[in-house]
């Protein structure tokens, strides 16, 4: 096989990679419910996964909050057990792997 099709195959695979990443999102929410059950709605993931809550007053990642289990493709009513403490806002991270292939980030309303 010669070079030129080699870096063809390579770049056809890391453009792929970079797509995948797009599949994966949370549904359009910017508002929570203060509870101790944050209800995300859908969560689509490129591949089994688990969303991490965090603290995210100020505007910087704090404490973990929560955690929740997502399979591959569309997971509805994804609800994540939280500890909310003072929260004002919280940041959702979708970790494929160990990366975070999505984050949202949510007002806490009463």
């Amino acid at each position: 096989m010669s070079i030129k099709k080699i870096a063809l195959i390579a770049a056809t695979i890391a453009g792929t990679a970079s797509i995948a990443s797009a599949d994966s999102y949370f549904q359009l929410n910017e508002r929570l419910e203060a509870s101790s059950i944050l209800d995300l709605g859908i969560v689509r993931s490129e591949a089994a996964g688990v969303v991490e809550v965090y603290d995210f007053s100020g505007g910087q990642i704090g404490a973990l909050l929560g955690t929740e289990a997502v399979n591959m493709g569309a997971n509805a009513d994804v609800r994540v057990n939280a500890q909310l403490r003072n929260a004002e806002n919280v940041i959702a991270l979708l970790k494929v792997d160990g990366q975070t292939v999505a984050e949202r980030t949510y007002d806490i309303v009463d």
